[in-house]
């Protein structure tokens, strides 16, 4: 059966890495992100000389009133649309002095404000038809309050919360809810980082994600050995976990 899928944040990273994937799987794909050309390049790539597969819209999440018409429009081009797939997200270099209500403005516009317009967009549309299924990717960054990104930090705790609380909605109505918790990957928002312990590649960090999809996790931490490690990181007091040296 043929699925069809959107991915907000497919230009690239984890969001490319996933079109790709689910491509080779044999779904539809409609792409979002604000970079047109990068979005039609692997548009190109995807549907090669066959049939159709990727649909490009170009679209910024923080223009919140425009998402409606964007979602609308390739649900259309696709013709139905069974999964939708938040995997836009920013981290800005932040100072360890720093403290720039700027750049935490556009943190929470674009990881938390546009993931609430698109997921709530996918949200309406399964509950009428009764399935569907909804993929926020958060981060392993999200579960603690690190000194080295606060506002990131706090933007994917933010999402993690709004994806519990759409499961606990609308899994009576048949909608499925992921949320996935990569830990460091490789893409271009990570270049130039010191510190990415137990990193992995974009293609990595879709295939966890796949996999994840298809057995219909609830919670998925991609790749899994990050869930014991968590688990422990959580359990640490926080007059203790203030004192680690965890930017």
């Amino acid at each position: 059966m043929l699925k069809r899928a959107i991915i907000v944040g497919a230009s690239s990273g984890i969001g490319a890495a996933l079109a790709r994937r689910l491509v080779s799987e044999g779904y539809k794909v409609g792409l979002v992100a604000r970079r047109s050309e990068a979005l039609d390049t692997l548009a190109t790539r995807l549907n090669g000389d066959g049939p159709k597969r990727a649909f490009v819209c170009a679209h910024d999440v923080t223009d919140v009133d425009g998402a409606r018409t964007a979602f609308e429009g390739l649900v259309t081009q696709l013709d139905g649309l069974d999964t939708l797939i938040y995997s836009a997200g920013i981290m800005p270099a932040v100072g360890p002095d720093e403290f720039d209500a700027d750049k935490d403005r556009a943190i929470v516009s674009v990881n938390v404000i546009g993931a609430m317009a698109w997921l709530d967009l996918g949200a309406e549309r399964f509950l009428k038809q009764g399935s569907g299924m909804l993929v926020g990717i958060g981060s392993v960054a999200g579960d603690r309050g690190r000194r080295g990104q606060p506002a990131y930090a706090a933007s994917k705790a933010a999402l993690h919360t709004f994806m519990e609380a759409l499961r606990n909605r609308l899994a009576p109505k048949g909608v499925h809810v992921l949320t996935v918790k990569p830990g460091p990957t490789h893409t271009p928002m990570t270049e130039g980082l010191d510190k990415l312990p137990m990193a992995i590649d974009a293609d990595q960090s879709a295939d966890g994600i796949f996999r994840a999809m298809a057995r219909r996790a609830d919670t998925a931490y991609v790749p899994f050995q990050w869930m014991p490690i968590m688990a422990v990181i959580k359990s640490i007091p926080s007059v203790i976990f203030r004192r680690l040296p965890l930017d």
